[in-house]
């Protein structure tokens, strides 16, 4: 990929949208264009933190194990997503794994040589400050779902947060999610066990608030599963 076209690739990046053209050459100047297979780790958990990645098209799950082994998704990232959100003016390890879901295309920049234009135009570490904010307030609301809600409401939360990030609206109203989780992808988002979640889907089938067509997609009424939390 020849600069031009990195050009444009950032510029589907909305941390980099309002850019001027010089300032958008500064990045072009130290970003490296990648493909990554289905599959395949961008990288592992514990590796040395040495870049941030700016997904043109594709997802990445980031997720980490615990001590028993057991996956714990942290979140998918996709087109225009920048990862991983730590690390940036601090020294250490990556702290989850990243696995391409699908076949991405990323461009990677090097923190060393981000963290140098950041401290040069203060207008973009602004917007990485909201970016990160903005993902502090989504760790809190799943932090509280945790805390306060059963596990059929965090279920219930957690496919309304997952229409928000993932979804494609359709003409009758109702959202389709574009990713095709499992059941055991859900559970591990929320620790909880896979079968719990099957429970979960198929009463909410039941109630017709839910339906999974012949792809596997999920597709709801946003407005239907939300009055579900307080019935």
């Amino acid at each position: 990929m020849n600069r031009i076209e990195i050009t444009e690739v950032l510029r589907t990046v909305p941390l980099f949208k309002e850019l001027t053209s010089n300032e958008l050459n500064e990045m072009v100047n130290i970003a490296q264009y990648r493909q990554y297979k289905k599959g395949t780790h961008v990288f592992m958990q514990d590796d040395p933190l040495e870049n941030v990645y700016f997904i043109y098209k594709g997802k990445v799950k980031i997720y980490k194990n615990d001590i028993n082994g057991k996956e714990q998704i942290v979140t998918v990232q996709k087109d225009g997503d920048m990862f991983p959100h730590v690390g940036f003016f601090r020294k250490g390890n990556y702290p989850a794994y990243a696995l391409v879901m699908e076949d991405t295309q990323a461009v990677v920049i090097s923190i060393s040589h981000f963290e140098n234009v950041l401290l040069q135009h203060p207008q973009v570490s602004i917007k990485l400050f909201r970016v990160m904010g903005e993902k502090i307030v989504d760790l809190q609301n799943r932090l509280e779902a945790q805390i306060l809600n059963n596990t059929y409401e965090q279920i219930i939360k957690l496919i309304i947060r997952l229409c928000n990030t993932d979804g494609k609206g359709l003409s009758d109203g109702r959202i389709m999610m574009t990713t095709q989780f499992t059941n055991k992808d859900l559970a591990n988002m929320i620790g909880t066990t896979r079968e719990t979640v099957s429970r979960t889907l198929t009463k909410l089938k039941k109630k017709e608030i839910v339906e999974i067509d012949e792809k596997g997609n999920i597709i709801v009424d946003p407005e239907t599963l939300e009055n579900e939390l307080f019935s």
